[in-house]
């Protein structure tokens, strides 16, 4: 589970990256457009200066989408983009802009930067910004400083932004939270749905969606793989004189036992009722047939129990190799007769039978 979880996280984080990548491009596409915009109502108002700084910013933006382009690295896009919306409110706090309305832009910062950065990211960066502006408000003397703001618009701007930004740091962190909460119910569904409730195996579903995905690699790079069919030996029986607690508590017993006997590249489903089926990737059929013996002598040797009651427990097992046939279906219909062949011939066995001398070489298949 907690690797699926981490599966669909990562896969979830993807998406929203390039997400979040088309829409930085977007903005900057805006940020060009408005740039070149008031640059050329400052240059007709006859502030040259402030508009040539204006038209500079978009040979910078345009540096960061064409890097991007080159390179494909989204933090730095994300980083450049950030860093250079920081220069500019820099720049226009300290110059004032236009009659002073530079620091006005200002409130565009704070959504963008819990957006495209976390919660702790954000806060942090804002509050340098807010230190810069603190200075450049209360020494209009320094060096770069051209401008000076009245003690009114002071406590307006300073109290409006942070407004703006506590409601857009819990705005974010309502979405981040509803946003987990998402996340997490569809992988508890996506579980669900691959899942065999009582012994936590794969389901048939999700057997047949493996094996299908196994057959694809198998005829592109030619990787074998085989497959085995157990059936619990006289299942039935159990139920009927110990109770179909008794039978859950088995199946579940089995289950356990069995994946601590397979590798951990090896798939187990519970294929229907006290059916199971191993997907055995990159293994022959005298490799599945040696695991599959291992896998019956274990279980006639584990004592099951059941509220003090000793259980009858031994399995029969079919198995069958991709090399033996030409399709999933093909497949199954074989492992299937091998199976019923192994039942027929007395239960407790495997088939086809592993011969000896076979059996020594099996390590070495």
């Amino acid at each position: 589970m907690t690797d699926q979880t981490s599966c669909g996280q990562r896969a979830v984080g993807e998406r929203e990256d390039a997400q979040v990548s088309r829409l930085i491009t977007w903005l900057s596409v805006m940020a060009i457009a408005f740039l070149i915009g008031i640059g050329a109502k400052a240059w007709y108002a006859g502030h040259n200066t402030h508009a040539w700084v204006l038209w500079s910013f978009v040979l910078v933006v345009a540096a960061n989408m064409a890097w991007f382009a080159h390179t494909g690295d989204r933090t730095a896009q994300k980083g450049g983009l950030l860093l250079v919306v920081g220069l500019l409110f820099t720049y226009l706090i300290a110059s004032g802009g236009e009659s002073n309305t530079g620091p006005l832009w200002f409130y565009v910062f704070p959504p963008l930067l819990f957006y495209l950065t976390n919660l702790k990211t954000g806060t942090a960066v804002l509050l340098f910004c807010y230190l810069v502006a603190v200075i450049v408000f209360q020494f209009p003397g320094m060096p770069l400083v051209s401008t000076e703001y009245s003690t009114d618009f002071k406590i307006r701007f300073f109290a409006t932004l942070t407004f703006e930004s506590i409601l857009c740091f819990v705005l974010e962190a309502s979405r981040l939270k509803a946003r987990n909460e998402l996340v997490a119910l569809a992988e508890t569904h996506e579980h669900a749905a691959k899942t065999d409730e009582l012994t936590g195996l794969s389901n048939r579903r999700d057997m047949q969606n493996r094996l299908g995905a196994e057959f694809s690699r198998y005829r592109r790079s030619g990787h074998h793989f085989s497959i085995a069919l157990i059936d619990l030996d006289l299942f039935k029986a159990i139920n009927d004189r110990f109770g179909h607690d008794a039978g859950d508590a088995v199946l579940r017993e089995f289950s356990t036992l069995m994946k601590a006997i397979i590798r951990q590249t090896d798939v187990a489903a519970r294929w229907g009722g006290e059916e199971f089926l191993l997907l055995l990737p990159d293994t022959s059929l005298l490799q599945a047939l040696t695991l599959a013996e291992r896998l019956r002598s274990e279980v006639a040797s584990t004592r099951f129990q059941f509220r003090g009651a000793d259980l009858p427990v031994t399995i029969s097992a079919g198995v069958c190799s991709i090399a033996k046939a030409g399709s999933i279906d093909e497949l199954l219909k074989q492992v299937d007769v091998h199976l019923y062949n192994a039942k027929e011939a007395g239960r407790n066995r495997i088939a086809p039978r592993v011969r000896s001398r076979d059996a020594s070489t099996a390590g070495t298949a």
